[in-house]
């Protein structure tokens, strides 16, 4: 029951901060694969059998996660000031 308590903390949290469902449950999905992928040391079989969906499921998501990053990191270095010569 502990578990549950802290997820309703977290969930009115969430909300005061007006996180929407989506955003939500994208994210948490997100770390929640990460998290098994590091406790199976990236073996990607291991890993969807621990979360009990098929390794193309599994290897797809991954792959979209890891293109999001890219693309994050390619807008940031956009919004970047650059400093030019004087």
């Amino acid at each position: 029951m502990q578990m549950r308590a802290r997820l309703e903390a977290l969930i009115d949290e969430m909300l005061d901060g007006q996180i929407m469902l989506d955003e939500a449950l994208s994210e948490f999905e997100k770390l929640y694969i990460q998290k098994a992928l590091s406790r199976n040391k990236e073996h990607l079989s291991r890993t969807a059998t621990t979360l009990g969906i098929h390794r193309n499921t599994l290897s797809k998501r991954v792959a979209s996660y890891r293109t999001q990053e890219r693309a994050s990191i390619k807008q940031a270095s956009r919004k970047t000031p650059t400093r030019r010569g004087r």
